[in-house]
């Protein structure tokens, strides 16, 4: 799921109809206080980041001038709110409130339907409001193809001790609000606290949206980067690693990064998983090495080998690392030499010098581990490969051996490095990358076995030469499957005349800036 910030899901709620205090998201101290001015009366403050009780937290100051604005909003950006940097800073109009409530959608998933919640009490959590004013909660089922109308809006309310006209104005506020919800497909929705201010408005005067991550895409203008539910915003790496699984639905790749910054004095790995349950096992069995982890990655559901390569790129953007840690199901249905394939490429592209054990448990594990075993023995770093019959925890033992005995040489961020494109290279796109050829030098190739490695038979000998035998609509569509033994084949045993060219956005300009701080910590050092 992904979360919407406050200012955002306001707007949301404005568009709908529901009225919402006056304010304006400022990232500064000086544009607080031209809010401030603009608004022309005493204004709240609240920091924008994904936590609760940030009034209790330094989150939430009152400011009745420009000048208190500005000193409040200086003191709120240097704040951290349950780890979180304060980014934004919603400056809004302070209500008269003269009656607080709280009202929430979710799903029920065992019901298939979503329940509408109101209290009669706000300002805290429904889980509190329910165990000490049960008699002021009250929830119904609303369905979906009639939607939530002001009549059954008047009688949840009624349930909960509220009548007249706050009866009336609630209702109708109610019923918008699960328009809204149904229009950008939240999984979850609350306004707390709902507020009767002075004047007789009813007011959203705090609000949050979760919208279902499969309908992210139907939503563009939400500007949502990452369609995932994470407890803060996306990293910039999250967010180069969310475009690799947007754009390739052939398995499944999942990032996240659980460290800002890995400290190079600390045992830290960066870890990929297979699978959930097996990469929970696969993650106790090196923390109780002692090892911390940079990252947690997913690549299950039998992905492309350029996926997992993609993936061991990302993971490998992470500086001060000790190891390469993969380990998920030992029993996955998945090829596992498409995850050796695209293991072995970026290995040997990054030149590794860092120590990897890799559990690749499953279908054809022998031929993925002989892969592993056969082309990455002459890299600095040393590769063990493992399968089903090897459990976590004896990996996880393995990876403390290597990393020991590799003097716990810490892993340093390389640029992003691809070959000329040349007058020979004989080119065509894959569905996410483009394989480049050189064919002057196949004509020294004593093979030709290129075309024997391409199972899916889109190469063919053309005077002596490795052509297309289908079309390049084709190989683009989809009948190329960027398996990479074409290019593994030929780089360790014939003319390295073949490169798989597959880009991943946004990662060489991320790689750069790693690179720069890197050698600013080298200088200090020295």
């Amino acid at each position: 799921m992904a979360r919407l910030f406050e200012y955002q899901s306001k707007k949301l709620l404005k568009q709908g109809g529901i009225p919402v205090p006056e304010g304006k998201v400022v990232s500064s101290p000086e544009q607080a206080a031209e809010a401030a001015r603009e608004l022309g009366r005493p204004v709240v403050l609240k920091a924008q980041v994904w936590a609760t009780g940030r009034a209790e937290k330094g989150g939430i100051h009152f400011a009745d001038s420009p000048e208190e604005a500005r000193k409040a909003a200086r003191e709120i950006l240097a704040i951290r709110i349950s780890g979180l940097s304060v980014e934004k800073i919603l400056v809004e109009e302070k209500i008269d409130i003269q009656s607080e409530y709280f009202a929430g959608l979710v799903i029920d998933d065992a019901e298939k339907s979503p329940v509408m919640l109101f209290s009669s009490k706000g300002g805290t959590g429904i889980e509190e409001i329910a165990r000490k004013h049960p008699d002021q909660v009250a929830r119904a089922y609303v369905n979906v193809s009639k939607g939530f109308r002001e009549y059954e809006a008047r009688d949840l309310i009624r349930q909960t001790g509220v009548f007249g006209k706050t009866l009336t104005w609630l209702s109708r506020v109610l019923a918008k609000f699960f328009q809204v919800s149904q229009k950008y497909d939240a999984r979850s929705a609350e306004m707390n606290p709902l507020v009767l201010a002075s004047d007789g408005t009813v007011y959203a005067a705090d609000c949050h949206f979760v919208v279902d991550d499969y309908a992210v895409f139907r939503h563009p203008d939400l500007g949502i980067e990452v369609a995932r539910e994470f407890d803060r915003p996306p990293t910039e790496l999250e967010k180069i690693a969310y475009q690799v699984e947007k754009n390739d639905h052939r398995g499944t790749f999942y990032f996240f990064q659980m460290l800002d910054e890995v400290d190079e004095k600390e045992n830290v790995l960066g870890f990929n998983g297979a699978g959930g349950g097996g990469s929970m096992m696969s993650m106790d069995a090196v923390l109780d090495q002692g090892f911390k982890l940079a990252n947690y990655c997913d690549t299950s559901g039998n992905p492309s080998a350029s996926k997992v390569y993609r993936a061991a790129k990302i993971i490998l953007s992470q500086p001060h690392i000790k190891g390469y840690f993969a380990s998920g199901s030992g029993v996955a249905s998945q090829e596992q030499f498409h995850s050796a394939r695209g293991l072995t490429k970026a290995f040997k592209e990054e030149g590794l010098e860092i120590p990897a054990v890799l559990r690749l448990g499953g279908n054809f594990e022998e031929k993925a581990i002989e892969i592993l075993h056969t082309y990455l023995k002459d890299i600095p770093g040393k590769v063990e490969g493992y399968g089903r019959e090897d459990s976590p925890e004896f990996c996880a033992e393995r990876m403390k051996k290597l990393i020991t005995d590799n003097d716990f040489l810490s892993h340093k961020v390389r640029p992003l490095q691809e070959p000329e494109i040349t007058e020979e290279v004989y080119s065509f796109q894959t569905p996410t990358g483009e394989i480049r050829i050189n064919q002057e030098k196949c004509l020294n190739c004593s093979t030709k076995a290129c075309i024997e490695a391409c199972t899916q038979n889109i190469l063919k000998l053309e005077q002596q030469k490795p052509v297309l035998a289908i079309s390049r609509e084709d190989t683009e569509k989809g009948k190329c499957t960027e398996c990479l033994a074409c290019e593994i084949f030929c780089t360790f045993h014939e003319q390295d005349a073949i490169f798989i060219h597959l880009p991943i956005k946004g990662l060489k300009e991320y790689r750069e800036k790693v690179i720069r701080k890197q050698e600013k910590c080298s200088d200090r050092r020295k």
